[in-house]
Formats: structure tokens, C-alpha cells, sequence
């Protein structure tokens, strides 16, 4: 799986929005139209999208699909979602609306059962979301830190035929401290699937400390905020990029 550089639309109250560390009450909002933040990340030559429905992972349940499935619809690069995906129906839903991939988030730990059923019917579609806080996983659109050790868990779900891990430290989401590599570091290379990394993302630097652990198996960065408040430029950080 080559190096991919993801540009994130979280999605609140229809809205493109940040959250810190994702707390709700906690929202920054960069743009009322998430439709033309999209068109404007595949302007600069995205090449894949990882849009977020925040209400979606609060409530359980899909809240923005139509917005989404609009998103889909106007570009041309594969388009990754997460939040409130918990089930096989919510999953066909999306896939079916043309998502590339579907992440799954608190169903890994609240449901492997489900998640065993999602991957046999859509192989290679399907990702599972790590968020971790200490090492440890957190669910419910992170409300929630429970006591099971990320990398352990990933081990389990590896059985499951996920094809990749978006692999997201809580303490360093949203707050431009930079990431943390080393968690991030030993958690791929303690599998044997890709992982994309995610959170704490502030400078070209990070982009390319990210690139090269590719042969530590990451595959990918998602950066969310510092694209918003131009610490990061798109065009520079896809140079990044492996073919």
C-alpha cells in the first residue's frame, strides 16, 4: 500500500469542524460547506479523503450521510468514512452510496462479531479506527477510554480481514503539539497490516518523519487542522507522496 497523504473533513451540525482532543463542546468551525472543502483538497491533488461524521460517532448512527454521499458523488478520489458506522446495514449504506472504505470505530470493541460480518461481505473495504489515549483504546467518538491495550486489540481484529488501521493518539488530535511517533511507531510495527497514521500532525516535518516509517508499515498520514489553519500546505505535504 503506497504512502498516502489523507486531508480529514470532520463533520458537525453540517459543517467542516476540528474538535481538540476530540471533545464535542470543543469545535472550531473552518467552513460551512464541507462539500466545497472537499472540492477544494481534490483541487490541490488529493488523492483520497477521510471524511468524518462527528455527529454520526456521538449518536451512533449516521447523522451527515447526505452530505457525504454528495461529497462521493463530486469527486474523482476514493473517499474513506468514519463515525457511527456500527453496524452491517450502516456499512452496506455507505459502500453502497459509491464510499471506498468504511471505518469502523466502536463496533471493533463493542462487536467483533459484526465487524467479522462486514469484512467477509466487503473485503478489502473496510479499516478499523485505533484511537488510544495512553495507550489505551477509547470509543464513542472517544468519550470512553476503556482498559484494552490498542495493539493487542489490533492483533485480535487483524483475524477479521481489515485491511488497514487508522491509528489515532487522543492526546495529540487537534492540538498542534506534534505527533507521537514513537506510540505510533511501535503500534505498526507490531502488525503485519498498514497503518494510517493520524493526530497531532502541525508541520511539513511530522509529513515527512511519517514517510519515512513506511517500512515500519505506515502507510498513509491524515492531517486535519493544520491544513485548516495553514501550517500545512496540501501541494507541499503530497510531495510526500509515494507512487
Amino acid at each position: 500500500m503506497a504512502f498516502q497523504v489523507i486531508p480529514a473533513i470532520d463533520i458537525q451540525g453540517g459543517k467542516a469542524v476540528r474538535l481538540r482532543q476530540g471533545r464535542a463542546e470543543d469545535a472550531t468551525v473552518f467552513a460551512d460547506s464541507p462539500f466545497d472543502v472537499a472540492k477544494r483538497f481534490t483541487a490541490a491533488g488529493a488523492t483520497r479523503l477521510h471524511v468524518v461524521d462527528l455527529d454520526g460517532a456521538f449518536l451512533g448512527k449516521p447523522v451527515n450521510f447526505d452530505i457525504i454521499r454528495r461529497i462521493v458523488a463530486a469527486v474523482d478520489v476514493p473517499v474513506q468514512v468514519g463515525g457511527g458506522v456500527r453496524n452491517f446495514d450502516i456499512a452496506s449504506r455507505y459502500l453502497g452510496a459509491g464510499v471506498s472504505r468504511i471505518i469502523l470505530g466502536t463496533s471493533v470493541v463493542r462487536n467483533p462479531e459484526e465487524v467479522l460480518r462486514i469484512t467477509k461481505a466487503y473485503p478489502g473495504k473496510v479499516a478499523a479506527s485505533i484511537d488510544a489515549k495512553d495507550g489505551r483504546v477509547a470509543i464513542r467518538g472517544w468519550v470512553e477510554v476503556t482498559g484494552v491495550v490498542a495493539v493487542d486489540l489490533a492483533r485480535q481484529m487483524e483475524k477479521s480481514g481489515i485491511s488497514c488501521f487508522v491509528y489515532t493518539d487522543i492526546a495529540r488530535d487537534g492540538m498542534m503539539a506534534g505527533p507521537n511517533f514513537q506510540s505510533i511507531g511501535e503500534f505498526a510495527k507490531g502488525l503485519s497490516t498498514p497503518v494510517i497514521a493520524s493526530g497531532g500532525v502541525s508541520t511539513l516535518a511530522d509529513v515527512e518523519m511519517f514517510r519515512s516509517m513506511e517500512n515500519q508499515g505506515v502507510c498513509g498520514v491524515i492531517i486535519g487542522r493544520a491544513l485548516y489553519d495553514g501550517s500545512v500546505s496540501l501541494s507541499d505535504a503530497l510531495r510526500f507522496e509515494s507512487a
